[in-house]
Protein backbone atom coordinates (compact mmCIF):
# COMPACT_ATOMS: atom_id res chain seq x y z
CA UNK A 1 0.00 0.00 0.00
CA UNK A 2 1.39 3.40 -0.98
CA UNK A 3 0.41 6.77 0.48
CA UNK A 4 0.32 10.07 -1.37
CA UNK A 5 2.02 12.13 1.37
CA UNK A 6 2.92 14.95 -1.01
CA UNK A 7 -0.70 15.27 -2.07
CA UNK A 8 -1.78 15.41 1.56
CA UNK A 9 0.82 18.06 2.38
CA UNK A 10 -0.31 20.22 -0.54
CA UNK A 11 -3.93 19.78 0.45
CA UNK A 12 -3.27 20.81 4.04
CA UNK A 13 -1.26 23.80 2.83
CA UNK A 14 -4.15 25.24 0.84
CA UNK A 15 -5.66 28.24 2.73
CA UNK A 16 -8.97 27.68 0.96
CA UNK A 17 -9.30 24.25 2.57
CA UNK A 18 -8.50 25.10 6.18
CA UNK A 19 -12.15 24.70 7.17
CA UNK A 20 -12.99 21.85 4.75
CA UNK A 21 -13.46 18.14 5.34
CA UNK A 22 -10.70 15.90 3.98
CA UNK A 23 -11.46 12.35 2.82
CA UNK A 24 -9.10 9.38 2.69
CA UNK A 25 -9.53 6.36 0.43
CA UNK A 26 -7.51 3.47 -1.00
CA UNK A 27 -7.85 2.67 -4.71
CA UNK A 28 -7.64 -0.72 -6.42
CA UNK A 29 -3.85 -0.42 -6.68
CA UNK A 30 -3.46 0.09 -2.94
CA UNK A 31 -2.64 3.79 -3.24
CA UNK A 32 -3.96 5.91 -0.35
CA UNK A 33 -5.31 9.25 -1.56
CA UNK A 34 -6.48 12.35 0.33
CA UNK A 35 -9.00 14.69 -1.23
CA UNK A 36 -11.55 17.34 -0.36
CA UNK A 37 -14.01 15.63 -2.74
CA UNK A 38 -16.32 12.96 -1.35
CA UNK A 39 -15.56 9.58 -2.98
CA UNK A 40 -17.51 6.35 -2.62
CA UNK A 41 -15.99 4.30 0.19
CA UNK A 42 -13.86 7.18 1.46
CA UNK A 43 -13.53 7.90 5.17
CA UNK A 44 -13.28 11.29 6.80
CA UNK A 45 -9.63 11.95 7.63
CA UNK A 46 -9.10 13.04 11.24
CA UNK A 47 -5.73 14.71 11.85
CA UNK A 48 -5.10 14.18 15.55
CA UNK A 49 -2.56 16.65 16.91
CA UNK A 50 -3.38 16.37 20.61
CA UNK A 51 -0.80 17.66 23.05
CA UNK A 52 0.25 14.95 25.49
CA UNK A 53 2.97 16.01 27.88
CA UNK A 54 1.68 14.89 31.25
CA UNK A 55 4.23 13.47 33.64
CA UNK A 56 2.56 12.65 36.94
CA UNK A 57 5.89 11.72 38.51
CA UNK A 58 6.68 15.46 38.66
CA UNK A 59 3.67 16.35 40.84
CA UNK A 60 2.82 13.76 43.46
CA UNK A 61 1.50 12.94 46.92
CA UNK A 62 3.51 11.35 49.72
CA UNK A 63 2.27 10.37 53.17
CA UNK A 64 4.05 10.52 56.51
CA UNK A 65 2.71 8.51 59.42
CA UNK A 66 3.35 9.73 62.95
CA UNK A 67 1.88 9.54 66.44
CA UNK A 68 -0.80 12.09 65.59
CA UNK A 69 -1.98 10.31 62.45
CA UNK A 70 -0.98 10.66 58.81
CA UNK A 71 0.10 13.81 56.97
CA UNK A 72 -0.34 14.17 53.21
CA UNK A 73 2.29 16.20 51.38
CA UNK A 74 2.15 17.36 47.76
CA UNK A 75 5.40 17.98 45.89
CA UNK A 76 5.85 19.98 42.69
CA UNK A 77 9.16 19.15 40.98
CA UNK A 78 8.35 21.27 37.92
CA UNK A 79 9.86 24.67 37.11
CA UNK A 80 6.38 26.18 36.95
CA UNK A 81 3.54 26.72 39.42
CA UNK A 82 0.73 24.18 39.36
CA UNK A 83 -2.82 24.33 40.62
CA UNK A 84 -3.55 21.16 42.57
CA UNK A 85 -6.76 19.54 43.74
CA UNK A 86 -6.63 16.83 46.38
CA UNK A 87 -9.75 14.79 47.10
CA UNK A 88 -10.14 12.42 50.06
CA UNK A 89 -12.62 9.57 49.63
CA UNK A 90 -13.70 6.45 51.55
CA UNK A 91 -12.35 7.87 54.78
CA UNK A 92 -13.05 5.60 57.77
CA UNK A 93 -12.05 6.00 61.41
CA UNK A 94 -10.25 9.30 60.77
CA UNK A 95 -10.72 12.93 61.72
CA UNK A 96 -9.85 15.87 59.49
CA UNK A 97 -11.03 14.47 56.14
CA UNK A 98 -12.41 17.43 54.13
CA UNK A 99 -15.89 17.05 52.65
CA UNK A 100 -14.80 18.84 49.44
CA UNK A 101 -11.60 18.67 47.39
CA UNK A 102 -8.81 21.03 48.49
CA UNK A 103 -7.35 23.35 45.87
CA UNK A 104 -4.02 25.11 46.17
CA UNK A 105 -1.47 26.83 43.92
CA UNK A 106 1.88 25.17 44.50
CA UNK A 107 4.93 27.20 43.49
CA UNK A 108 7.76 25.75 41.34
CA UNK A 109 10.07 23.21 43.00
CA UNK A 110 8.20 23.27 46.28
CA UNK A 111 6.30 21.07 48.72
CA UNK A 112 3.32 21.65 51.01
CA UNK A 113 1.88 19.73 53.96
CA UNK A 114 -1.71 19.91 52.80
CA UNK A 115 -3.58 18.14 55.60
CA UNK A 116 -3.31 15.67 58.48
CA UNK A 117 -5.76 12.86 59.16
CA UNK A 118 -5.98 11.79 62.80
CA UNK A 119 -7.23 8.34 63.94
CA UNK A 120 -10.72 8.18 65.38
CA UNK A 121 -12.44 5.37 67.28
CA UNK A 122 -11.23 1.82 67.59
CA UNK A 123 -11.28 0.79 63.91
CA UNK A 124 -8.37 0.80 61.50
CA UNK A 125 -7.91 4.27 59.94
CA UNK A 126 -8.14 4.18 56.17
CA UNK A 127 -8.78 6.51 53.24
CA UNK A 128 -8.19 6.98 49.53
CA UNK A 129 -6.91 10.11 47.83
CA UNK A 130 -6.93 11.45 44.29
CA UNK A 131 -4.68 14.24 43.00
CA UNK A 132 -5.41 16.41 39.96
CA UNK A 133 -3.25 19.26 38.75
CA UNK A 134 -2.88 21.76 35.94
CA UNK A 135 0.22 23.62 34.84
CA UNK A 136 0.19 27.33 35.57
CA UNK A 137 -1.25 29.74 38.10
CA UNK A 138 -4.96 30.39 37.38
CA UNK A 139 -4.42 34.04 38.33
CA UNK A 140 -2.07 34.63 35.37
CA UNK A 141 -3.01 37.48 33.04
CA UNK A 142 -1.98 37.47 29.38
CA UNK A 143 -0.11 40.76 28.98
CA UNK A 144 1.16 40.35 25.42
CA UNK A 145 -1.25 39.46 22.61
CA UNK A 146 1.11 40.05 19.66
CA UNK A 147 4.08 37.74 19.19
CA UNK A 148 7.08 37.99 16.86
CA UNK A 149 7.51 35.08 14.47
CA UNK A 150 9.34 32.38 16.49
CA UNK A 151 11.66 31.15 13.75
CA UNK A 152 14.50 32.26 11.49
CA UNK A 153 14.22 32.21 7.73
CA UNK A 154 11.20 31.88 5.51
CA UNK A 155 8.85 33.12 4.36
CA UNK A 156 6.62 30.17 5.24
CA UNK A 157 2.91 29.38 5.06
CA UNK A 158 0.32 28.76 7.75
CA UNK A 159 -1.30 25.38 7.13
CA UNK A 160 -3.81 25.43 9.97
CA UNK A 161 -5.10 28.24 12.14
CA UNK A 162 -7.28 28.58 15.24
CA UNK A 163 -10.23 26.22 15.22
CA UNK A 164 -8.95 24.19 12.28
CA UNK A 165 -10.95 21.02 11.75
CA UNK A 166 -7.93 18.77 11.44
CA UNK A 167 -6.81 19.04 15.03
CA UNK A 168 -7.29 22.51 16.55
CA UNK A 169 -10.65 21.74 18.12
CA UNK A 170 -9.96 20.75 21.74
CA UNK A 171 -9.36 23.21 24.58
CA UNK A 172 -5.58 22.68 24.63
CA UNK A 173 -5.08 23.52 20.96
CA UNK A 174 -8.07 25.55 19.79
CA UNK A 175 -6.00 28.71 19.18
CA UNK A 176 -2.83 26.96 17.97
CA UNK A 177 -1.16 27.78 14.67
CA UNK A 178 0.67 25.35 12.35
CA UNK A 179 3.36 26.69 10.02
CA UNK A 180 4.80 24.49 7.29
CA UNK A 181 8.61 24.75 7.15
CA UNK A 182 11.55 22.55 6.19
CA UNK A 183 13.00 20.23 8.82
CA UNK A 184 15.93 21.97 10.48
CA UNK A 185 14.50 25.50 10.52
CA UNK A 186 15.79 27.35 13.64
CA UNK A 187 13.00 27.82 16.21
CA UNK A 188 13.47 30.71 18.63
CA UNK A 189 11.66 31.87 21.77
CA UNK A 190 8.79 34.21 20.99
CA UNK A 191 8.94 35.62 24.51
CA UNK A 192 11.28 35.58 27.50
CA UNK A 193 10.70 33.01 30.21
CA UNK A 194 11.78 29.79 31.87
CA UNK A 195 11.89 26.39 30.17
CA UNK A 196 9.62 24.06 32.12
CA UNK A 197 9.38 20.94 29.95
CA UNK A 198 11.24 19.44 27.01
CA UNK A 199 11.32 16.25 24.96
CA UNK A 200 14.28 15.64 22.68
CA UNK A 201 14.54 11.91 21.99
CA UNK A 202 11.46 11.00 19.97
CA UNK A 203 11.91 9.83 16.40
CA UNK A 204 9.10 9.65 13.88
CA UNK A 205 5.62 9.29 15.29
CA UNK A 206 6.87 7.70 18.51
CA UNK A 207 4.52 7.41 21.46
CA UNK A 208 3.76 11.10 22.10
CA UNK A 209 1.54 13.01 19.63
CA UNK A 210 3.44 16.20 20.51
CA UNK A 211 6.72 14.74 19.27
CA UNK A 212 9.75 16.59 20.58
CA UNK A 213 8.78 19.87 22.20
CA UNK A 214 9.75 22.84 24.36
CA UNK A 215 7.32 24.38 26.85
CA UNK A 216 8.17 27.79 28.33
CA UNK A 217 6.64 29.74 31.20
CA UNK A 218 6.36 33.43 30.28
CA UNK A 219 6.86 36.19 32.83
CA UNK A 220 3.11 36.90 32.90
CA UNK A 221 2.32 33.28 33.85
CA UNK A 222 1.15 32.13 30.42
CA UNK A 223 3.00 29.41 28.53
CA UNK A 224 4.31 29.03 24.99
CA UNK A 225 4.62 25.54 23.50
CA UNK A 226 6.64 24.54 20.42
CA UNK A 227 5.83 21.05 19.04
CA UNK A 228 7.04 18.46 16.49
CA UNK A 229 10.71 19.46 16.80
CA UNK A 230 13.59 17.58 15.23
CA UNK A 231 15.03 14.73 17.29
CA UNK A 232 18.16 15.73 19.21
CA UNK A 233 17.86 19.41 18.27
CA UNK A 234 16.55 20.89 21.55
CA UNK A 235 19.23 23.31 22.80
CA UNK A 236 17.70 24.29 26.16
CA UNK A 237 17.14 22.54 29.49
CA UNK A 238 14.36 22.57 32.04
CA UNK A 239 14.82 25.42 34.51
CA UNK A 240 16.88 27.52 32.10
CA UNK A 241 16.07 31.22 31.72
CA UNK A 242 15.66 32.19 28.03
CA UNK A 243 15.40 35.61 26.39
CA UNK A 244 13.10 36.32 23.47
CA UNK A 245 14.83 35.48 20.20
CA UNK A 246 17.17 32.83 21.65
CA UNK A 247 17.46 29.49 19.85
CA UNK A 248 15.33 26.71 21.31
CA UNK A 249 15.56 23.89 18.75
CA UNK A 250 15.14 23.00 15.09
CA UNK A 251 11.78 22.33 13.47
CA UNK A 252 10.94 18.75 12.62
CA UNK A 253 8.26 16.25 11.73
CA UNK A 254 7.91 14.17 14.91
CA UNK A 255 4.84 12.94 16.74
CA UNK A 256 1.38 13.11 15.21
CA UNK A 257 2.45 15.27 12.29
CA UNK A 258 1.37 14.95 8.65
CA UNK A 259 4.40 16.84 7.38
CA UNK A 260 7.27 19.10 8.48
CA UNK A 261 5.84 22.00 10.46
CA UNK A 262 5.90 23.93 13.71
CA UNK A 263 2.85 23.78 15.98
CA UNK A 264 2.88 26.85 18.22
CA UNK A 265 0.32 27.53 20.93
CA UNK A 266 -0.06 29.85 23.93
CA UNK A 267 -1.77 28.42 27.01
CA UNK A 268 -2.82 29.20 30.56
CA UNK A 269 -4.54 27.42 33.42
CA UNK A 270 -8.30 27.98 33.49
CA UNK A 271 -10.53 25.97 35.82
CA UNK A 272 -7.84 23.39 36.59
CA UNK A 273 -7.31 22.82 32.88
CA UNK A 274 -4.43 23.98 30.72
CA UNK A 275 -6.16 25.62 27.73
CA UNK A 276 -5.04 27.56 24.68
CA UNK A 277 -5.69 31.30 24.52
CA UNK A 278 -5.93 33.70 21.56
CA UNK A 279 -2.85 35.52 20.29
CA UNK A 280 -1.65 37.10 17.06
CA UNK A 281 1.66 37.25 15.29
CA UNK A 282 2.94 40.78 14.88
CA UNK A 283 3.78 40.09 11.21
CA UNK A 284 2.20 38.04 8.44
CA UNK A 285 3.45 34.45 8.58
CA UNK A 286 4.61 34.68 4.96
CA UNK A 287 7.11 37.46 5.75
CA UNK A 288 10.66 37.39 7.05
CA UNK A 289 10.86 37.51 10.87
CA UNK A 290 11.67 40.87 12.46
CA UNK A 291 12.01 40.79 16.24
CA UNK A 292 11.82 44.58 16.43
CA UNK A 293 8.11 44.19 15.72
CA UNK A 294 5.92 43.05 18.62
CA UNK A 295 6.63 40.83 21.59
CA UNK A 296 8.91 41.43 24.52
CA UNK A 297 12.59 40.93 25.20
Amino acid sequence: MRTSILALALLLASPALLGSTIYKYTDANGVVTYTDQRVAGAQVFVFNDNIVEENDSKVYVTTRKHAGGETLLVTNDLYAPVEIELEITRAEHVLGAPSKPIRWVLQPRSEIRLLTLAPSGTGTPRHEHKLRYALGDPRAQHLTARYPLPWRGGPFRMTQGPGGRYSHTGPKGRYAIDIAMPVGTPIVAARSGVVIRTENNQSGRGTNPAGNFVRMLHDDGTMGVYLHLKQGSVQVREGQRIRAGELLALSGNTGNSTGPHLHFVVQKNTGLNTVSIPFEFSQPVNSLPNFAVGGDR
